[in-house]
């Protein structure tokens, strides 16, 4: 029996904020547009879970950054109520259960170090380094352990890079990409400003609902194969998915990051670019965990008198790290015990624990951004998204301006139906 097929004028790959943003864009166009999602949920690296006393948080992306217009406009188009992320101001140093005095020594030469490096980052970043690594270079500049292990973990946060295999040219060119060093760790006026009640899951549930839900946006759909007619066709584009449906159409978005890339099979095969890019590139390491906490810190959020969530990010190796931990509960209370002498004995006692190591994410892969490996160039941000015949790109990675935020997974999103419905109404 042959497979089953279907046409659509544009077929995109990938629910995530990318994806769902192009499908969005193209439907308000009157154009024909279909999604598939290899996952049994739409989102990608947004995903929303409601707890047990009805409140909602995000595992995945959360925060709308300051001046992240276009991500607050879905917001407040999804009615999703914003507020500030709750914060006493300047962040506490802690190494080994003890608070680091901001002034300290160790504190002030990281800072001194950090300025410098983000000014250099605005003015220009020698290609040679290129070769050395994020690990090498800290270890370099750092004379106390205190002041390496603070960098590092810098590091790792705003990236979730392993930061043995990721190059000091690839986090230098990248920075000034989302306002530099400061604003990417600032919570108000930086990255972590906005928080929204809803989730930000609300924003993905809405953009699916605008293509009129499971019938435009399909889950549990694993595409295999994508046959093309080459860089200069026109022919229609059959794509086969893992059930054995088969799909056509004139134009696919692939909103799936590179690195992950490389499960698709393309026919004929990619320019050597493109496999160069999915060849050279890994997902970044991150597990989240979300603590709903009465009585522990106050809460920001409006409108009740709901627990606080409490959010815990381990980036990078130490991340790693915690994939030997047995099991959640052990997981949980290793990373609570830590917080004891900081918030009280109560933390030990979560209403809930919602968790998440997004590099065992089998579609993800990971999070929050892909990143080139030490020594290649293919995957330097923005990566490459020029289109390959009808094939077209997006995806945070792609982004210009916020890659790997979710302000540039929509910017991406935009910018990738721009291209098709220029070529559609040419």
């Amino acid at each position: 029996m042959p497979p089953q097929s279907s046409h659509t004028q544009v077929l995109i790959i990938g629910a995530g904020l990318a994806g769902l943003t192009a499908a969005s864009e193209l439907h308000q166009q009157g154009i024909d547009v279909l999604v598939l999602e290899a996952a049994g949920r739409i989102g990608g690296r947004v995903e929303a879970v409601t707890t047990q006393r009805g409140s909602r948080l995000d595992l995945g992306g959360q925060w709308i950054g300051h001046g992240h217009g276009r991500i607050a406009a879905l917001a407040e188009q999804a009615n999703a109520t914003a507020y500030k992320t709750w914060t006493r101001g300047t962040p506490r140093i802690v190494r080994e259960g003890k608070t680091v005095p901001a002034f300290s020594p160790s504190v002030l030469l990281a800072a001194v170090i950090l300025a410098v490096f983000n000014l250099l980052c605005k003015v220009w970043i020698p290609p040679s380094w290129n070769s050395v690594t994020v690990e090498k270079a800290v270890a370099a500049a750092a004379n106390t352990t205190t002041t390496r292990q603070l960098l590092r973990l810098l590091a790792a946060i705003t990236t979730t890079a392993e930061l043995d295999k990721y190059s000091v040219y690839a986090l230098g060119r990248s920075l000034p990409l989302s306002g530099g060093l400061l604003a990417m760790l600032r919570t108000h006026g930086g990255a972590q400003d906005t928080l929204l009640v809803e989730a930000m899951g609300s924003v993905t549930d809405m953009l699916a609902a605008r293509l009129g839900g499971s019938a435009r946006v399909r889950t549990n759909m694993r595409v295999t194969e994508i046959e093309h007619g080459g860089v200069d066709s026109t022919a229609v584009i059959i794509v086969r998915v893992e059930s054995g449906e088969e799909f056509t159409a004139a134009k696919v978005i692939v909103t799936v990051p590179p690195p992950m890339q490389r499960s698709l099979r393309f026919q004929p095969a990619l320019p050597q670019d493109r496999i160069l890019l999915q060849q050279n590139t890994r997902m970044g390491v991150v597990y989240k965990a979300i603590v709903p906490l009465c009585g522990t810190f106050d809460s920001s959020a409006p409108g009740d008198d709901a627990p606080g969530h409490l959010c815990l990010l381990v980036p990078g190796t130490s991340a790693r790290d915690l994939d030997l931990v047995a099991d959640a509960n052990s997981r949980r209370d290793l990373l609570l015990s830590r917080l004891v002498p900081f918030l009280g004995r109560d933390v030990l006692q979560p209403l809930e624990w919602h968790e998440k190591a997004w590099h065992q994410d089998e579609f993800c892969g990971g999070g929050y951004v892909g990143f080139p490996l030490v020594g290649t160039t293919h995957g330097l941000l923005p990566m490459p998204h020029a289109p390959v015949g009808d094939i077209h790109w997006a995806g945070t990675e792609t982004a210009d301006d916020h890659p790997g935020y979710l302000e540039g997974a929509v910017l991406s999103g935009q910018r990738a139906a721009a291209e098709v419905i220029a070529t559609i109404k040419a």
